[in-house]
């Protein structure tokens, strides 16, 4: 799928990757596409909170190369 935005988040804890990726939705329009590539195991189930309490959408969120992968469709 494609994206119109990335942000690594490796390296980053709790809750650096959500502050990080908040910051980084906020400059771009309605219906664009962010990846964000995250180390920290917390963050699934935190990127699936924050998309659920912010009405972003989680569009997938999976694992390539032992790092955590998300898209995320702003709202």
């Amino acid at each position: 799928m494609s994206y119109d935005k990335e942000f690594d988040a490796s390296g980053l804890a709790c809750p650096m990757p959500i502050v990080k990726t908040k910051k980084s939705l906020a400059d771009m329009a309605s219906g664009q596409v962010l990846r964000v590539i995250a180390t920290d195991p917390g963050s699934v189930s935190d990127m699936q909170a924050f998309t659920e309490q912010t009405g972003h959408t989680l569009l997938s969120s999976t694992t390539e190369n032992k790092k955590y992968v998300f898209l995320i469709k702003k709202a």
